[in-house]
């Protein structure tokens, strides 16, 4: 099986995101790799290949990984379909997951122990297959859902969850179903992002703190993009009569609908950009994917 090309970029960071805490988390994940069969790697199955992470998969060298693309429920289902084509063609394994499905959280672990069983048979061939315990570490960019797989996997709130990234700043063991162990992890970025544009799906996706990322840029890149597909149910949540408009009217129209003005009549755009951003991350906007499936 092959590794995806790492889709940070350039050597040369455009965007950049890197707490202290990440750099520790990406030394303690080397170190632990040797306690766990298998990792979880979450994604965000909007940014399929962005919301990997070139420098993880450095770290995680020969580990055996399942791919699990969460938040499909949100992703648009025919670019969706062409990213499981390009996967498969991988040849490792993946998933596209709803994490709150709990059907679609216990194929994960199928897939896991498949593969733990599968090199106990390689290294014994007289193994016998059994339930025996299997040890899963979570790995991914902030708020791509690892502390809800986990908490839906261990049946209860094992794991804090917060919406914001970067909330999870330790390591910590979590017993999950009957043989199964799981080493929840920092969220950790790629520490150079060289592709503005990259900068801007994550975040749009609130991998990247508003904070950090600037939420007005992000909102005006998030609109031209749901003009240009269009989303229906963007346009139809803020009355927009047509996609031919430029996003300065786009936010005053969405002001005027939504309430969003202040005094004098002006529209509050500070309002708008959170109740944009907001409404898109509960999916309110409409299923959506950043980038296409590549070709080869």
């Amino acid at each position: 099986m092959k590794r995806e090309n790492d889709p940070s970029g350039p050597s040369r960071a455009l965007f950049n995101w890197f707490p202290g805490h990440m750099a520790k988390a990406l030394r303690e994940i080397k170190q632990k790799l040797a306690m766990v069969d298998v990792i979880l790697e979450i994604r965000d199955a909007r940014v399929p290949l962005v919301s990997g992470n070139g420098a993880m998969q450095e770290v995680m060298g020969g580990k055996p990984r399942v791919i699990v693309l969460n938040k499909a429920n949100l992703a648009d289902r025919k670019q969706m379909d062409e990213w499981e084509k390009w996967f498969e063609k991988q040849g490792e394994p993946f998933v596209f997951v709803n994490c709150f499905d709990k059907h679609a959280m216990k194929k994960v672990v199928q897939q896991a122990r498949k593969i733990v069983e599968a090199n106990r048979k390689i290294s014994n061939p007289d193994y016998v297959e059994t339930k025996s315990k299997i040890r899963l570490m979570i790995v991914g960019l902030p708020n791509t859902g690892k502390s809800t797989i986990i908490n839906q996997l261990a049946n209860k709130s094992a794991v804090k969850v917060a919406d914001k990234p970067g909330e999870t700043q330790r390591q910590q063991w979590i017993i999950a179903e009957e043989g199964v162990e799981l080493l929840d992890t920092p969220g950790v970025m790629p520490p150079m992002i060289g592709i503005p544009e990259h900068g801007l799906w994550l975040s749009a996706i609130h991998a990247i703190p508003d904070d950090i990322a600037d939420e007005q840029t992000t909102t005006h890149f998030l609109i031209k993009h749901l003009l240009s597909i269009p989303a229906k149910e963007f346009m139809e949540r803020y009355k927009l009569d047509t996609a031919d408009m430029n996003v300065d009217d786009v936010l005053v129209k969405i002001a005027t609908v939504r309430g969003c003005i202040k005094q004098k009549g002006l529209p509050d755009l500070d309002r708008v950009y959170k109740l944009v951003l907001a409404e898109f991350r509960k999916g309110e906007l409409g299923r959506v994917c950043f980038g296409s499936a590549p070709k080869n």
